[in-house]
């Protein structure tokens, strides 16, 4: 399997591209101890889930377009962009899963639209297969029910010795790691940046921005357990049991996978799930938000309607 798809499902999103939000303060019940929320906007609601090692404000551009016509929910993971918390140690993913569902009926959200980019996309999966119900639709952002797949294996038995080589990997980095949670990148608009040269995760010089960004904002604590949560997360054989409509956006650069081969890729990871929509975003890594933002605005709004 090509470098694209291992970054891809691996090691996902980063931080904060663009300015903070003019967002009220969380309230008591938004303030989640394993997350944080901002509102923004009025109308449907929507709740934007970042990637591993993302704060909220790579969803800034998107909130901004949409809060005219949606109230958006902007997540941000504790230990990504913010204090870690409980998140410092012990399990992050399904603690997380739990409590934005928790969220959900606490501030009485009637089937919210979930939207989620790689470890978010897999967090949406997750509510939606173990908290059926709560979510009105779900949109994946380049994620994968089982990341197995990319490290040739073939169960979570097979893939845990690697899964917890890398988490030990990243505790030792950690130790003499210091997260600046105050770091406020100016990265450029991704509507006008130029392209950037090939990389791994994004084609566009606003993607490479964010994933340099990432590294400085999150705490390797949570990042490695994190990732050890999604490695060992396999959402295959219960995907079928998802009652929400989901939708998939898939990149795709011919630099990297041809359509068709990209098209099998996902094709077989969602074969379990019957009637989900796949789309292929051309031209693009990762980073979709950032790599094609006009491709991805239009795939988002119809996925909203």
């Amino acid at each position: 399997m090509n470098v694209f798809l291992l970054a891809a499902a691996a090691l996902a999103a980063i931080a904060a591209p663009f300015p903070a939000l003019a967002a009220p303060a969380p309230t008591a019940a938004a303030a989640a101890a394993r997350f944080s929320v901002k509102v923004v906007g009025t109308g449907p609601d929507l709740i934007l889930i970042p990637g591993l090692s993302s704060s909220r404000d790579v969803w800034t551009a998107t909130a901004e377009r949409l809060k005219a016509t949606r109230r958006v929910h902007l997540i941000q993971l504790a230990g990504f962009g913010e204090p870690a918390g409980p998140n410092a140690s012990g399990p992050v993913l399904e603690p997380f899963v739990t409590e934005l569902a928790a969220y959900i009926k606490h501030e009485r959200l009637r089937a919210p639209a979930l939207a989620g980019h790689s470890m978010g996309g897999l967090a949406a999966l997750m509510l939606a297969t173990d908290h059926p119900g709560l979510a009105g639709r779900v949109l994946v952002v380049d994620a994968l029910p089982f990341i197995g797949t990319i490290f040739g294996a073939d169960s979570v038995a097979a893939l845990r010795p690697q899964a917890e080589a890398m988490r030990k990997m990243l505790l030792a980095q950690a130790a003499t790691a210091t997260p600046d949670f105050a770091r406020t990148p100016k990265c450029p608009d991704a509507l006008a940046a130029p392209a950037a040269p090939k990389g791994t995760m994004t084609n566009s010089a606003t993607g490479a921005c964010l994933v340099s960004h990432g590294a400085h904002v999150s705490d390797l604590r949570v990042v490695a357990q994190a990732m050890y949560d999604a490695m060992v997360t396999d959402l295959t054989p219960r995907l079928a049991g998802i009652r929400a409509p989901v939708t998939l956006l898939y990149p795709q650069d011919d630099r990297l996978l041809t359509a068709e081969a990209a098209a099998k890729v996902y094709g077989d990871a969602y074969a379990t799930l019957p009637g989900a929509k796949l789309l292929r975003i051309a031209g693009s890594y990762h980073f979709i938000m950032q790599d094609q933002p006009r491709a991805f605005a239009d795939a988002l709004d119809a996925f909203l309607k």
